[in-house]
């Protein structure tokens, strides 16, 4: 007995599956466009007297702000320098609580990392917070400011007069906070609990 293959009306021309793939791509960009959009408008521009937590991390209010392409070293982290341990972490936090001094701070928000803290780019009494502590050697270049950090290496300034483990490495050994910013879902629910207040 020979069985007939049944099929469902015609087969799909060609150029149906090209329209079909295009119009997946533009609802995946026009999706991803207003993600964007939300988040720029979560995350707004602010300025005020702020408490220095470490050496990319301040609080206004009660808002947690995250210096944007900076990585500083943990409070309790420790390098060398001249055959010595120094507490690294302390002195990057003291290196930025003197830029800060008892100047207003201005900030210009780029997003929300999955935490909820607000990611930065501030600057105090014409300073320029984020570049200048990378330029100090007080931070590393995380995405940014790659130029800046050349600059320290260059002149030996701040960790890079001695040895020390990036922060990024130090905090995977020691714990703390991973400081990678996720895309998706965490950035989504952090950027809806910032909006509504939650």
């Amino acid at each position: 007995m020979r069985f007939r293959k049944f099929r469902y009306g015609r087969p799909r021309p060609r150029w149906r599956r090209f329209v079909d793939i295009c119009v997946a791509i533009l609802l995946f960009a026009g999706t991803a466009y207003a993600a964007a959009r939300l988040e720029r408008f979560a995350a707004t521009d602010i300025s005020g007297q702020v408490r220095v937590v470490d050496g990319d991390s301040l609080v206004m209010g009660n808002r947690r702000l995250r210096l944007k392409g900076i990585d500083a070293p943990e409070l309790k982290q420790r390098c060398r320098k001249n055959d010595r341990e120094y507490g690294c972490g302390t002195e990057a936090a003291s290196f930025l609580r003197d830029l800060v001094a008892n100047h207003q701070v201005i900030c210009r928000g780029e997003g929300i990392d999955r935490y909820g803290r607000d990611l930065v780019r501030c600057s105090a009494g014409g300073v320029d917070l984020n570049q200048a502590m990378v330029r100090s050697g007080q931070a590393v270049a995380f995405g940014d400011y790659v130029a800046a950090e050349a600059e320290a290496r260059s002149q030996q300034a701040g960790l890079w007069a001695g040895e020390f483990e990036p922060p990024k490495q130090w905090r995977k050994v020691h714990g703390g906070l991973n400081e990678d910013f996720h895309s998706g879902l965490s950035e989504l629910t952090a950027m809806l609990r910032r909006l509504f207040g939650v």
